[in-house]
Order: C-alpha cells, then structure tokens, then sequence
C-alpha cells in the first residue's frame, strides 16, 4: 500500500515539474480566427447598440463575418439600420455609415472591402465569404492553445 501511494506521489511530482505541451492549430479554409478579439468587440458593440435604438420600430442590427482572399483570418463587423441607413463598426476605425441601401451581407461587405482597400491605399481585398451570424444557431467553440 505505501508503495502505491509512493507511485502516485512520484507520478504527480513528475506531471507538476514537466514542461507545459503547446498545441499548435493550423485553421483550415472554413475556420474564423479571430485575431485580437473583433467577434466579440463586434458583439459587445452590437449590445450597445441594441440597448440605445431597441425603442424604434425600424431598427436592424447583425454582426457580419467576413473573410478576404489571401488573407489568414476572417474579420468582424456590427452593422446596423436606422432611419434607413446602414452602420458598420470597426474596431479599429470606430462606426461610420455606409453608402448602401441594402441588408444582403455579400454587398455590404464589398463595400466594406472598398473602404478597406482606400484606407490601406492598395487594391480593395477580393471577398471570399461574408455572412451574419445567427445568434439562435451560432456554435461557440472554445480552444486551447497550451496543454498542462
């Protein structure tokens, strides 16, 4: 018996001073990566946004996946309408309108990869995919990147 529990202790010892296994994930062609956390400040900033138009009968709101050729992640958007015009909200740039009369997610975001391509002053990104996620079907899937 004290033998047995000799074992534990050693075994338990070795797993404590071991050094931790990272895991590596390579994303395959349908994986969003987010980088630096825009699903959830598209999110949060569509929260916001609910709360202060939630009263108007008009309203319309959605966070939009997009995904660029050539590029490794995908990119996240809260898109809005009020009074008849479409917002989007960037992280990075803050909100702002857009010049488009239309909900489809396709033609929002080639106006969004306009804007894109003006502001990094190169070509506009071709678009490779671009939908709103469903918040009553959305899967939220957890990763770990490092192993103890």
């Amino acid at each position: 018996m004290i033998r047995f529990f000799s074992l534990i202790l050693l075994c338990a010892a070795l797993a404590a001073c071991s050094q931790p296994r990272t895991v590596v994930l390579v994303p395959g062609p349908d994986d969003l990566v987010t980088v630096n956390g825009c699903v959830v400040s598209a999110a949060s900033y569509m929260a916001a946004v609910r709360s202060q138009n939630s009263l108007r009968g008009d309203f319309w709101s959605r966070v939009l996946l997009v995904r660029f050729e050539n590029y490794a992640g995908g990119h996240a958007y809260c898109v809005w309408e009020t009074d008849g015009t479409i917002y989007a909200y960037d992280r990075a740039s803050g909100s702002f309108p857009l010049p488009v009369p239309t909900r489809d997610a396709r033609t929002i975001a080639l106006v969004l990869a306009q804007g894109m391509g003006e502001t990094l002053g190169k070509r506009a990104p071709v678009l490779s995919s671009a939908d709103f996620i469903n918040p009553k079907s959305a899967v939220v899937l957890e990763h770990m990147l490092a192993q103890r």
